[in-house]
């Protein structure tokens, strides 16, 4: 499978919290040339290993998982009503289409929304709000709902496939962060395809569940107990209208990648990072946290007796969204960031601050 093919049939898969095997197990078979062994835990998280002998234990890291919404409630009439599953925006589910998954396959919907002319000029008009939003999967009775395989807790995501804008960009949903998984895949398929062969154990690693607090990071580091954790995520582009850069940052898509200064995040490895950067000239942003960054990043360092962490993050533009939007140069750019770190890392490197 070439990276393009493995790009476009891992993003376009769904992948829900909580339901990410599917994309998990393409993940998985991309990366199995790459490794030696693999891990995967009770909950779905997986890490391809190469040299898992070795006691020095270093993670790169993303999340598999895409928010969603759960079935909730089923009328009489055959319409559904939804909660969220992670961080899922009502505004744009007005007339949205969806895929409302069910053990007899898919099942095909529409988030309905009231026609224009019967809102205008009504005081109390319905906003895209959790309490209005409503499924149509063209039945007329709950019974008829039923038969399709729905039911309550029947997981829906958006319709939607990988685009490009202008040459220049990914557009599609779930980039976040499924574009991180396919970026440590690559770091993966680049040791390998030049022959670098760590002393230390790496653990690639995709984890699930980050949309709902970052379960899946907290278990699969408990597993390994890595020294070190390198995370990728995805973090706000800021320059189109209506974001505001006094609060968010000054972040830019194009402009390479991100790196975050937090607590969580280890100075030491993070002055590695960007001494890395420097010398193989590649470009990068820096932002930062006043507590926790929000990433998996969190769960790496704060597990077992404490794990020196850094985040590189990808700029992404309209976040939570069916049309994310990412620079395939910055893409590009994380890939040979996090290789170039793995390529000078001593093995055994100590990163205290002091002895």
């Amino acid at each position: 499978m070439t990276q393009q093919e493995f790009l476009e049939k891992y993003l376009n898969n769904a992948s829900p919290t909580g339901f990410e095997s599917s994309g998990q197990k393409i993940w998985l078979d991309y990366i199995k040339p790459y490794v030696d062994d693999y891990i995967v835990d009770t909950y779905g998280s997986v890490a391809g290993v190469i040299n898992p002998e070795a006691k020095y234990k270093v993670v790169i890291e993303a999340h598999a998982d895409e928010i969603s919404w759960y079935v909730n409630y089923i009328t009489e009439n055959g319409y559904i009503y939804v909660i969220r599953n992670g961080g899922s925006d009502p505004v744009i589910a007005p007339s949205m289409r969806v895929n409302i998954h069910t053990k007899k396959g898919i099942v095909k919907g529409v988030f309905g929304w009231p026609a224009i002319h019967t809102r205008m000029g009504e005081k109390n008009e319905p906003k895209a709000e959790i309490k209005n939003l409503v499924l149509d999967c063209g039945c007329s009775t709950k019974e008829e709902v039923e038969e399709l395989g729905v039911h309550v807790g029947s997981v829906v995501t958006f319709e939607d496939e990988l685009t490009e804008l202008n040459n220049k960009y990914y557009v599609g949903r779930a980039l976040d962060n499924r574009i991180g998984g396919y970026m440590i895949a690559q770091v993966a398929r680049k040791l390998h395809e030049n022959g670098v062969r760590p002393e230390f154990g790496l653990y690639i690693t995709n984890s699930v569940q980050e949309e709902i607090g970052l379960r899946g990071a907290q278990m699969i580091a408990n597993r390994i107990k890595p020294d070190l954790a390198l995370v990728t995520d995805v973090c706000h582009d800021t320059q189109s209208p209506l974001y505001n850069k006094v609060k968010e940052g000054d972040l830019s898509c194009g402009k390479g990648p991100v790196l975050s200064y937090a607590p969580s995040v280890q100075f030491n490895v993070l002055d590695m990072v960007i001494k890395v950067a420097e010398e193989k000239d590649i470009p990068f942003q820096r932002t930062a946290s006043s507590r926790g960054t929000g990433t998996d990043t969190d769960a790496f360092a704060y597990s077992n007796a404490g794990v020196a962490s850094a985040l590189i993050s990808l700029p992404l533009k309209y976040m939570h969204t069916t049309v994310e939007t990412v620079s395939k140069d910055d893409v590009e750019q994380v890939i040979d960031l996090m290789y170039e770190f793995l390529v000078q890392l001593p093995n055994n490197h100590d990163f205290r601050y002091f002895k």
